[in-house]
């Protein structure tokens, strides 16, 4: 039985999400193929040779391209059984099923995606000399999920496999403080989060748990992928210090092994100002840059996203930062029901007084709060008042805000980064924003100097920035 998995989009890395069920599957005795589409085409070949096609949904851009590759999927192989996994899994499950996905696994999928390709293509013996081949079932449109659609059992997970991944080259590559680039690998140490921000996507399935890789899984899969060319390492923990010890332990051990090597990691700002002792051991362990979720500088909306982090907390993890000597890359929802044309000003006044413009991607300051199905935002009524009927195309809950303005501003700011070029600066594009918004404030937004600000090739980034 051949099982295809497919991830859509990942923000330029090369997919755990695939890797590491491949290991589980392969190890099950199982034939699997894999398509990262981000870097490849849908093969239809791969597609009709598959009786199970299982599409990998970390984030909502990669759900919403997954609606019109489940079209041609089931297309090309009507016979197939359609599973979708990850965070976005469940929020895009009602939309997918009724075109014709079948089964949905979200938290800890591994184990969910062998005992799925054992029932839908059980092994047969036809006579006890036979060796065990495996018998597709039919597919009966409307059969009830065996699974359970949330699992957050713990697993003891497997090196991920990586040989049938396209190369890391042609992933996002990282510029370094000195302008030299270098190819990164990907993987991840834990999965979930102990903290309930109310528009995060982990919090519906992991409702306030983690789990985690056991690190000699972890390092052997960063030991192949250096052994590939990766000179970089992506965390993709949703908080690297959900488990502290095992966050050190890791990265302790892995700078003993490759001292060249570099990394990044995101992290939540209550654990910032938690374990502050912590940031000289990244920094002295080859990180280079710390992505947190600030999300906005405004106290009422973190508030009501239930943030768990102050605006004065954010000014205190910045000076953190720079007595550490390492550098933080801030993201955020700068457009909520919630935002106004002043407090966006405030919020590129603060980047200006923080001296933080080049360190801040500029499509952070376009983003708008996504409400997927599930999200907890809906348990707050304010949230509920605001809301438009579910939209299926854009699988999310449209709102318009109260004032035009803030809506038309948001707009023509995605527009002008989207425009922007490849080589465009960030202090370009900021200074671009500035020009949008002043005519609609009473005050001019303020434009600082370009002396004031740090060159942006002293900043390390990734070629693909953060979204969602």
């Amino acid at each position: 039985m051949s099982v295809l998995l497919i991830s859509t989009y990942e923000m330029g890395r090369q997919p755990f999400g695939l890797a590491s069920p491949a290991a589980f599957l392969e190890e099950a005795g199982f034939d699997v193929a894999c398509l990262d589409l981000s870097v490849q085409r849908l093969d239809r070949d791969a597609v009709e040779r598959a009786a199970l096609v299982a599409f990998y949904l970390p984030m909502h851009t990669a759900a919403r391209i997954a609606l019109n590759v489940l079209d041609k999927v089931v297309v090309w192989n009507p016979d197939a059984h359609v599973c979708l996994y990850g965070l976005y899994a469940l929020a895009s499950a009602k939309v997918m099923q009724q075109r014709g996905a079948c089964t949905i696994l979200g938290g800890e999928f591994e184990e969910g995606l062998v005992r799925l390709a054992q029932r839908i293509c059980p092994p047969v013996q036809t006579s006890p000399d036979q060796t065990l081949e495996y018998q597709p079932e039919t597919n009966i449109e409307g059969e009830r999920q065996v699974e359970p659609e949330i699992s957050l059992k713990r697993q003891q997970f497997q090196t991920p496999r990586r040989n049938n991944l396209p190369a890391l080259a042609e992933y996002a590559h990282l510029t370094t403080a000195n302008g030299a680039r270098r190819t990164v690998g990907y993987t991840e140490t834990t999965r979930g989060c102990k903290h309930m921000c109310r528009h995060c996507p982990v919090v519906p399935i992991y409702g306030g748990q983690f789990r985690v890789i056991q690190p000699k899984v972890v390092l052997a899969d960063i030991e192949q992928q250096v052994v590939a060319g990766a000179e970089h390492i992506t965390f993709g923990d949703p908080d690297f210090l959900n488990g502290p010890k095992h966050a050190a332990k890791i990265v302790t051990t892995l700078h003993k092994r490759y001292p060249h090597l570099t990394y990044d990691v995101t992290v939540k700002v209550e654990h910032l100002l938690a374990y502050p002792t912590l940031l000289s051991t990244l920094r002295e362990t080859g990180c280079v840059f710390v992505t947190s979720a600030i999300e906005s500088v405004d106290n009422r909306v973190l508030e009501i996203l239930d943030k768990g982090h102050t605006r004065d907390d954010f000014f205190e993890v910045v000076r953190l930062f720079r007595e550490a000597g390492l550098a933080l890359q801030p993201t955020f929802v700068a457009f909520t029901p919630w935002t106004t044309l002043d407090s966006y000003a405030d919020l590129l006044s603060t980047l200006i007084e923080l001296n933080m413009i080049n360190n801040v991607p500029s499509i952070q300051l376009a983003i708008r709060l996504l409400i997927p199905a599930g999200s907890c935002l809906l348990e707050v009524p304010e949230v509920n008042r605001l809301i438009g009927e579910f939209e299926p195309r854009s699988l999310g809950y449209p709102w318009r805000h109260s004032d035009s303005r803030v809506d038309e501003l948001q707009r023509e700011i995605q527009t002008t980064i989207e425009h922007a070029t490849a080589c465009t600066d960030r202090l370009e594009i900021f200074a671009q924003i500035c020009e949008l918004l002043g005519p609609r404030l009473e005050q001019p937004a303020p434009l600082p100097p370009v002396t004031t600000i740090r060159p942006r090739a002293t900043i390390p980034y990734l070629s693909e920035p953060w979204y969602c």
